[in-house]
């Protein structure tokens, strides 16, 4: 049975489109892995299916009653509210049914035994409906659920404003989960996700009964959750049974074909041409070449999709920083309170050092502190001589309305215009993409404009929080490639193993120092 049927949609901001006449089904227990490069418009389709955007043309038809929960990368949680108060929003709808029937147990002292009979019964339904959906058992199914993500170790009782990244994706996952939508969009949840937490997601997919959509980046997560491709290049949206792996082959062998049938054509297309060109002049030829002609005429002609730029992300190198990185004495890290065990941490050059660990334990403050960015609660850092940082942000929440060629041009005033196209093109994004402003690209889109500033500054020392968030597969491999071959040191925050595994020469977890797990 078919739960959402999109028809003949098509999409565009201003003279960049996005899709062009595209359909898409959604059935029944589904689990589909919505795919493509950055820019492609994988969110701009999840806003449009829940009704956040307005489609240029076509229909979004979902089935009659069906609850929908969207877990968006943009969400924002308002001030002066719990985690806990969150997390028992998603139960909204009952305390609603439960203020109804309280107001029927009022009424009931001033009525006809007639009308008191009817509002027995009205308040009997609502009873078994709340009896049904778990109300009387609220707290508990809050609990299991905070546990399950993590978050009781931050504590329930905790502002939403004050926490991290990461925890907010929990605490707006959980909020999701608990709602128990029939169908569950999901776009980048593992982004910001640690990898326990990674495993707890994949398992609860894994068992999922309803139908959901995923966006995600992640390779082995997405293969491990999902039985159907939607892939989105071009304008198109294309359906593929089964896993990642297997959309690839059958994409590959598809590419083959149509690169095949196109090569064959133009010869076909050339010999006629030539054929014609020789001898329409003739006399005793020109109705053979009239008949090549139309038959030129008649042809569908076969086009091969314009190649996105593949990234290349090549660091620029600085003078050798002096041997010493960084040595910190009893650094106890925190805002107002501490964050951290005394530290005594040492980084030489060449080191490249993973830290990993749980959300909320610290590692974005550490690598603050560090930097000299925020002041220790107590301790000292220490740092060597002739250093070159190149800092990438975890999240950078300011609106920009600058155009790429904007912000590149003012981290790079000396370059000219013909440099800093070439410079943004480099890292993979296409001229449209190059003439927007910044606050309308894609996450991932973002994240290449921001690399291209780390890449053309000269470093010898890179510190990234979370680099590969929003980053699509050839950017990330690109990534992992460029920091492989990097001379300097490194120290990067990073919840994918099959990321950092290859690059660094050490992994410090950070759960080891932290005061936040107890």
């Amino acid at each position: 049975m078919s739960v959402l049927n999109v028809k003949n949609l098509s999409h565009g901001f201003g003279d960049r489109a996005i899709f062009n006449d595209v359909s898409f089904r959604l059935l029944k227990g589904e689990h589909v892995g919505l795919i493509g490069a950055n820019g492609e418009g994988k969110s701009t389709f999840m806003n449009i299916i829940t009704g956040k955007l307005e489609p240029d043309a076509g229909k979004v038809e979902w089935s009659k009653k069906v609850r929908v929960g969207y877990l968006d990368q943009h969400t924002a949680l308002e001030r002066g509210l719990s985690i806990r108060d969150v997390l028992k929003s998603a139960f909204q709808y009952l305390f609603d049914l439960e203020a109804q029937m309280n107001g029927l147990y009022e009424k009931m002292a001033d009525v006809s035994p007639e009308e008191l009979e009817k509002l027995l019964e009205e308040v009997g339904t609502l009873q078994d409906l709340l009896t049904n959906n778990d109300f009387y058992i609220i707290d508990a199914k809050v609990e299991e659920i905070a546990r399950g993500l993590g978050l009781e170790d931050i504590g329930l009782d905790r502002d939403v404003q004050d926490l991290s990244g990461g925890q907010r994706t929990k605490v707006l996952l959980a909020k999701l989960l608990l709602e128990k939508p029939e169908i569950l969009l999901l776009d980048e949840p593992t982004n910001y996700l640690d990898e326990q937490h990674i495993e707890w997601l994949r398992r609860y997919l894994q068992e999922y009964e309803n139908a959901f959509i995923l966006i995600s980046h992640d390779l082995p997560f997405l293969n491990s959750v999902i039985n159907l491709i939607y892939h989105m290049e071009n304008q198109e949206l294309n359906r593929y049974v089964g896993d990642y792996d297997d959309f690839m082959k059958v994409y590959e062998m598809k590419k083959q074909q149509l690169e095949a049938a196109y090569k064959k054509q133009q010869q076909e297309m050339a010999d006629l041409k030539d054929f014609v060109a020789r001898n329409k002049a003739r006399v005793s030829t020109r109705n053979m070449a009239m008949s090549r002609q139309k038959k030129l005429d008649k042809m569908e002609v076969i086009e091969l999709a314009q190649e996105r730029p593949k990234p290349e992300f090549n660091f620029k190198s600085a003078r050798t920083s002096s041997k010493l990185i960084f040595e910190t004495s009893d650094l106890v890290i925190g805002y107002e309170e501490p964050l951290s065990k005394p530290l005594n941490l040492k980084m030489e050059r060449g080191q490249k050092i993973a830290l990993v660990g749980a959300n909320g334990i610290g590692k974005t403050t550490l690598l603050k502190s560090i930097l000299g960015e925020i002041k220790p609660i107590s301790g000292s850092v220490e740092k060597g001589d002739y250093q070159h940082i190149g800092y990438f942000e975890q999240e950078v929440k300011s609106a920009n309305y600058n155009t790429c060629i904007e912000e590149a041009w003012n981290e790079f005033p000396h370059f000219t215009q013909y440099e800093i196209r070439a410079a943004l093109a480099k890292c993979g994004l296409t001229t449209k993409h190059i003439e927007s402003k910044v606050e309308v690209l894609s996450g991932g889109e973002k994240a290449k404009v921001r690399l291209c500033k780390l890449i053309n500054n000269e470093t010898n020392i890179l510190v990234l929080d979370e680099p590969t968030n929003h980053l699509d597969v050839d950017a990330k491999d690109e990534l992992k490639r460029a920091l492989k071959e990097y001379k300097g040191s490194i120290l990067i925050i990073c919840h994918e193993p099959e990321f950092y595994q290859d690059v660094v020469t050490d992994v410090w977890n950070c759960e080891s120092w932290t005061t936040k797990l107890f």
